[in-house]
């Protein structure tokens, strides 16, 4: 499975972004796509996590209310929707495949990995 995560940029609190996360290779073999951030000097963190089928969904206590996730199964694409975002949310944002199933919340659960993207939130 490869991943490729785009989107990122920097945008003022307040405003909005939409990352993508485009996945190629095996995917059937895949539970979900999750998504992590990690901002300089901190651990690499849960944000969000979405089945492949769309039946599951979860979030981080931290954006829930502001961030939602879809997929556009013609493009194999995950797509993360930020609104009102904090300067607080700045960090490199990664897409990330597990083949469990459930909340998965832990990064060394997830098999593959997306290069990082970067979003920063001015305050």
């Amino acid at each position: 499975v490869q991943l490729q995560a785009s989107g990122g940029g920097l945008v003022q609190a307040g405003g909005s972004l939409r990352l993508s996360c485009a996945a190629s290779g095996r995917t059937v073999s895949m539970y979900g796509i999750g998504w992590f951030r990690q901002a300089p000097g901190r651990e690499r963190e849960f944000v969000s996590l979405r089945s492949w089928n769309g039946r599951d969904m979860y979030y981080a206590d931290s954006v829930k209310g502001r961030f939602t996730t879809s997929k556009d199964s013609a493009k194999n694409t995950v797509y993360l929707q930020m609104n009102n975002l904090k300067p607080e949310d700045t960090a490199v944002y990664y897409c990330a495949a597990s083949r469990l199933s459930g909340e998965v919340t832990r990064p060394y659960d997830y098999d593959y990995w997306g290069q990082g993207t970067q979003v920063t939130v001015s305050s």
